[in-house]
């Protein structure tokens, strides 16, 4: 069986390095028979203000409701997003608020105790950034990447979380992007072989 695997993107602009990032995966992952899928928030049109916390419902608009199925579809769940004071784009985290909801990603049973809705998926998640890959690990305690693997996708039950860092992005040159491209599309090829293993 072919696996599922879906590319969030979570940089809002077309031109970027995370756009091509994301392509170069896809390249990958459809030369070795996965079936892929994307979302790049930055055209979806949607409220990413949660008005209500989980209070009240909000009403999913239809690129909300789409993603929702993607998600639900998937075997495996790519995040790319560049790193912005600290941690993703403002739209991507609306994005998470709005899509990882309770009865969608998580509940929690008569007893309290929480049911887990992503636990057949794995995950990767891709970040770029101005600074040092070094600093980021080192001072920054990799911020970001703690708050989407550990708080998000391990408590709805996405345990199997992959990471990838490109640092350093704002000098770098044309042929270390051509370089990044090829390491991310190889990066797809062995996730796919590992799917079907």
């Amino acid at each position: 069986m072919k696996k599922k695997i879906l590319i969030i993107n979570g940089h809002p602009y077309k031109e970027s390095l995370n756009y091509a990032i994301a392509d170069a995966y896809e390249k990958g992952a459809l030369a070795k028979g996965a079936v892929v899928k994307r979302i790049n928030i930055g055209e979806l049109v949607f409220d990413l203000n949660l008005k209500f916390g989980y209070k009240k419902d909000m009403e999913l608009e239809p690129d909300i409701k789409e993603s929702i199925e993607k998600i639900k579809w998937a075997d495996h769940v790519v995040f790319i997003y560049p790193l912005w004071w600290g941690s993703y784009p403002a739209i991507m985290k609306g994005f998470i608020d709005r899509v990882f909801l309770p009865k969608v990603a998580f509940d929690y049973d008569e007893n309290n105790k929480r049911k887990m809705f992503f636990q057949d998926k794995s995950a990767r998640i891709i970040v770029t950034m101005e600074q040092p890959v070094w600093y980021y690990k080192l001072i920054c305690r990799s911020c970001a990447t703690v708050q989407l693997k550990h708080i998000t996708l391990n408590f709805c039950g996405i345990k199997k979380v992959r990471t990838t860092y490109f640092g350093s992005i704002g000098k770098m040159s044309e042929e270390k992007c051509k370089e990044i491209l090829k390491i991310t599309e190889s990066i797809a090829q062995k996730e796919v072989r590992k799917l079907i293993d």
